[in-house]
């Protein structure tokens, strides 16, 4: 791949550009997670390059329990160096401009720390619960208001598995989403914004590489405080309340000692 991160955020930025009307469209009528996404976001080659580079898996960390089973990274000065070109391309100024013109949000910032982002990769197998997001960054100082997810796994289908759910307060229905290759998926995080990814169903990797935005105010005018929070699928009933237990111990432990998020792994520290 020969563009480097500013020249990626460019290409990236043009392409939202050419598209906002449809966008803003799209994010406004999007139940029920505001969300919107736009296809072939890079060259095919570029994105292509993204994806034969990713790390393997013994260089990310698994992260494995009835809530998921996933592995993720953010050393990138580890992996192949467009690993990190294309993850800081997305914390271009001109991207989060792009971004921030589609859905309306105010004092949107990257996170050059990476805290809970980075690359995630996914085998047969893996999942991701339903969940809402950690309401803020790792020291607790902004609001976590949008999260950006690319996703590299050439000719995914969705018959695969691995593909992002959005669900309704309730957690009854999902609306699914494919994982498609070089696509970009942008979402709300707020207190009601649940997701998953369900199980991988292939023997191949799910990769992708994802951001997130934050600002000091929440989308909503209304100050809240969470811990990320999973929960049970509909069909689980043994897990869905055993991991409502889970929710309610974890976040009684995050209000009451919030030093702890900024004792996680998943950050990149300076060297």
């Amino acid at each position: 791949m020969d563009m480097n991160r500013d020249e990626m955020g460019r290409v990236i930025a043009e392409k939202i550009r050419a598209h906002t009307a449809g966008l803003q469209q799209m994010w406004h009528k999007a139940q029920p997670v505001k969300h919107f996404f736009i296809d072939d976001l890079l060259p095919a080659d570029d994105a292509l390059a993204i994806s034969r580079s990713f790390p393997a898996p013994d260089q990310l960390s698994l992260k494995s329990s009835l809530r998921e089973r996933k592995r993720t990274g953010v050393e990138v000065h580890q992996y192949t160096p467009c690993i990190g070109e294309c993850l800081f391309a997305f914390q271009h100024t001109e991207v989060i401009k792009a971004i921030a013109e589609v859905t309306g949000l105010e004092g949107l910032e990257a996170d050059p720390t990476l805290y809970a982002s980075g690359v995630s990769l996914m085998g047969k197998g893996d999942f991701l619960n339903p969940h809402i997001d950690n309401s803020h960054d790792g020291d607790r100082a902004r609001y976590r208001l949008l999260n950006l997810l690319f996703y590299v796994s050439p000719d995914w289908r969705v018959e695969n598995g691995g593909n992002l759910e959005l669900w309704d307060e309730k957690i009854r229905r999902p609306h699914p989403i494919l994982s498609r290759f070089n696509r970009l998926v942008v979402m709300l995080t707020n207190r009601t914004s649940w997701h998953s990814v369900n199980k991988v169903l292939v023997d191949a990797p799910r990769l992708c590489v994802s951001n997130y935005y934050f600002a000091m105010k929440p989308a909503s005018e209304t100050a809240y405080l969470n811990v990320t929070t999973f929960a049970g699928r509909p069909e689980e009933t043994v897990k869905r309340p055993l991991l409502k237990l889970d929710a309610t111990l974890l976040n009684a432990l995050g209000k009451t000692f919030p030093q702890l998020t900024r004792m996680t792994r998943h950050r990149l520290r300076a060297n």
